[in-house]
């Protein structure tokens, strides 16, 4: 293939999820219920988190931040891709897929440094309870949320910049969204920078969070092996089990997207992966810390108890409560208040 100068390539075709025509309605509305899905459940689980005054705590500021992330995650690719699922026009200018690069990868960055946060926070729940207050506070997590969106910001920055730079020998993207290894793929020649970038700095900024996890849960682990006590591994256990299971969903994911060498790059399989993390990832996050935590369930019934109650209460015209459906008392109006005044 001759190699073309970059500027030539102005803008990318997506060749989607899957190349079976006959499967592209399936894939829509498929794609579509575990989107709208993903998105009310991150959605409800922000309110929760925000609104419910037993919640107002560190741990749970940063799952609300946690479910914004996984709501932007979402937006960033599936709507387009629905678009394209239904679209012979499936082309996205060279600008729009920059950005949508630097977007995905900082916000896919970000999520890592959330988890990572709140395993600092069940780590000092747990080995050294009685100074959590002191340690663990909002504001120190909103430090944490702000100076990790400027580290994400930067290192997308950089990685955008160095695809800009490359010459594209074609434009034809085996994805559903520009990301950075199908795009490595178009490039001529082999882009070693960006290659050494994923490898050094990439490490540094997508992993380390990880690592930190892992040592973390390593302590705590310690901690609960020093006491000898099986109910505070229980406890241990129902505290970090939801937070664990989401670690695994998007690390396994990502690693395996990665952070392995260019020639064993399979994008067919890759497609999957990413619909995975894209997806299927944010779809279950909210389930997952739903389901297993007593407080936010508490909170989703009080919530739900409190839409309940506002909606069966009816206003009168001048501001008095009128009969519910269920005979509930019924306030006096003011002609009333008036003739009961006078006799």
């Amino acid at each position: 293939m001759a190699t073309r100068n970059r500027t030539e390539v102005t803008e990318f075709f997506l060749l989607g999820l899957s190349s079976w025509e006959e499967m592209q309605p399936v894939i829509f509305g498929i794609v579509l219920a575990m989107y709208l899905v993903a998105l009310m459940g991150n959605a409800l689980l922000v309110i929760v988190a925000l609104s419910d005054p037993k919640l107002q705590t560190p741990m749970y500021f940063l799952l609300s931040q946690l479910s914004f992330i996984d709501m932007f995650l979402t937006t960033i690719t599936v709507p387009q891709m629905l678009v394209h699922t239904l679209s012979v026009n499936r082309i996205i200018s060279f600008n729009c897929c920059m950005i949508q690069l630097f977007c995905f990868m900082a916000v896919g960055s970000m999520e890592g440094h959330l988890l990572a946060a709140m395993a600092y926070d069940r780590y000092v729940a747990i080995c050294d309870p009685l100074r959590y207050s002191a340690i663990i506070s909002r504001g120190l997590c909103l430090r944490i949320t702000l100076t990790s969106w400027v580290v994400v910001s930067l290192n997308s920055l950089l990685y955008s910049v160095l695809v800009t730079r490359l010459t594209f020998c074609g434009n034809q993207v085996t994805h559903f969204f520009c990301d950075i290894t199908p795009l490595l793929k178009l490039s001529c020649t082999r882009p070693v920078v960006n290659e050494m970038l994923i490898f050094t700095e990439g490490v540094a900024v997508v992993v380390s969070p990880f690592f930190f996890i892992l040592g973390s849960y390593a302590r705590i682990a310690v901690a609960i092996a020093r006491t000898h006590s099986v109910a505070a591994l229980r406890k241990a256990l129902s505290t970090c089990s939801s937070h664990i299971l989401v670690v695994l969903l998007l690390y396994g994911s990502v690693i395996h997207m990665y952070l392995r060498p260019s020639s064993s790059y399979d994008l067919d399989q890759d497609r999957q992966v990413a619909m995975f993390y894209t997806v299927v990832t944010p779809m279950l996050n909210p389930l997952i810390y739903s389901l297993r935590n007593q407080e936010v369930k508490g909170a989703l019934r009080r919530l739900f108890r409190k839409l309940c109650i506002s909606r069966n209460f009816q206003p009168g015209p001048s501001g008095t409560e009128l009969s519910t459906p269920g005979g509930e008392r019924k306030l006096p109006n003011r002609e009333e208040r008036k003739a009961s005044g006078r006799s």
